[in-house]
């Protein structure tokens, strides 16, 4: 999948921009507050109705405007697909398919696959278990529609057994109370045996893929795993709801479920949040991203656009030379880089044989 071109129209800085790309390389150089990020942040957002810090759509919508458009001519092998998108302040977004309106907004996900390596990536390691979920997640959605369907019910569920915790006596029993717990515990149960079970089969086929690209461009004398971590490795949902229900009245939230699990990040055995530098960090959340992108292309998705943000940021030249001479390989695509430095740019470039844009970014305005 490529981007031929996209325009856009009130997007956070930028205020108007018709742009066409090469379909391996495009790179984006400007100092920092510019523009770069939200370019990218307005292709992931065509990919994912949402963008990639989840800012609520209202605050992507540049000042003293009332709406937003952005525009995406894509092209999948002798396919081509058009994406539009219409935010409004105080009315619903509106995301449409060579001009026909989705009915449900997750009937998009997974048309455009895109993997996108940022500054943000560091609450992966630095935040909670939800963080860390949302990649898997966002991941698996890709390719998997009745993973993001079971995804969708659970959390549905999962916010009505909430409101009715938060709207019980806990010192007063009703048995019709019980009876609605039953019904959203009994959904919750069904949606979540299947993100548990897809849970555990995509690590088992990711975490290959990642250590594999920590080797290539990281130290070879480090170790590095992932290791998934669920209540339901020991109980069903059913159970643990069933038995946690009194006293999750008592908190007003569900305590028990999927919506509970982690994936910890380990380097030598350890947590990486806790013993790792900022350049083993970095490491790690680019080679999680390459992993990624990889293991879309072998679940049979089209080749996602691959977006580079800010990449090179606390790394030393040799992993700097390592990630070049990775991306620039056929099997990557179409690639979107920035950076504050054309050095980096420059090297990229001139060691690639294939086509290539470059843009500068300044104040919202962005030029080839």
């Amino acid at each position: 999948m490529i981007i031929n071109k996209i325009s856009i129209l009130n997007f956070k800085n930028i205020e108007e921009a018709e742009l066409s790309f090469s379909p391996k390389m495009n790179c984006l150089f400007g100092n920092n507050g510019m523009g770069k990020t939200n370019l990218m942040d307005a292709l992931y957002y065509l990919s994912f109705t949402k963008n990639y810090t989840n800012l609520a759509d209202t605050q992507l919508i540049r000042h003293d405007v009332d709406f937003s458009v952005i525009q995406g001519y894509y092209q999948d092998g002798e396919e081509t697909e058009e994406i539009y998108c219409g935010i409004k302040r105080k009315q619903k977004k509106v995301f449409k398919r060579n001009k026909k309106e989705y009915e449900r907004l997750s009937e998009h996900i997974g048309l455009i696959p895109v993997v996108m390596i940022s500054p943000a990536d560091t609450e992966l390691i630095q935040g909670g278990s939800e963080e860390r979920r949302k990649f898997v997640d966002i991941l698996i959605s890709q390719y998997d529609k009745e993973y993001l369907h079971s995804l969708i019910y659970y959390n549905k569920a999962l916010q009505q057994r909430n409101s009715l915790l938060k709207s019980q006596n806990p010192l007063k029993e009703n048995k019709n109370d019980n009876a609605l717990f039953e019904i959203w515990e009994e959904q919750m149960d069904f949606s979540g045996k299947i993100i548990y079970e897809k849970r555990k089969n995509f690590m088992d086929g990711f975490l290959a893929l990642f250590k594999l690209y920590y080797n290539m461009i990281g130290n070879e004398y480090e170790t590095v795993d992932l290791k998934y971590e669920s209540q339901l490795d020991n109980a069903s949902t059913a159970s643990l709801l069933s038995e946690r229900r009194e006293r999750d009245k008592i908190l007003g939230y569900t305590s028990a479920g999927i919506h509970k699990d982690d994936f910890n990040f380990l380097l030598d055995k350890y947590l990486i949040r806790k013993i790792g530098s900022q350049g083993q960090n970095k490491t790690y959340l680019i080679a999680l991203k390459l992993a990624q992108f990889r293991f879309l292309v072998e679940k049979g998705s089209s080749t996602p656009i691959l977006l580079l943000d800010d990449l090179f940021d606390k790394l030393d030249a040799k992993r700097v030379e390592r990630i070049i001479k990775l991306v620039i390989q056929p099997e990557f695509g179409q690639i979107f880089i920035t950076d504050t430095n054309r050095k980096y740019l420059d090297e990229i470039l001139s060691g690639i044989p294939h086509d290539y844009k470059l843009f500068q970014v300044e104040k919202g305005v962005i030029k080839e």
